[in-house]
């Protein structure tokens, strides 16, 4: 049995909101502020990784 890869959103905003999706299958919404040292940042619920347009290459 495998796990899915958390999904991976390429943004070009620095501060990001994610709830989970749409409907009963998502979570809370929560404000994630990307770190410009590094370019990404992890929801704490879902585990999406969202990076930076400009941090693309290096993620």
């Amino acid at each position: 049995m495998t796990i899915e890869a958390p999904e991976t959103k390429i943004v070009d905003s620095y501060r990001i909101a994610c709830d989970g999706g749409e409907g009963a299958l998502g979570h809370p919404r929560v404000w994630l502020q990307i770190p410009t040292e590094t370019g990404w940042v992890e929801c704490p619920y879902c585990d999406c990784k969202y990076i930076h347009k400009d941090h693309q290459d290096a993620a």
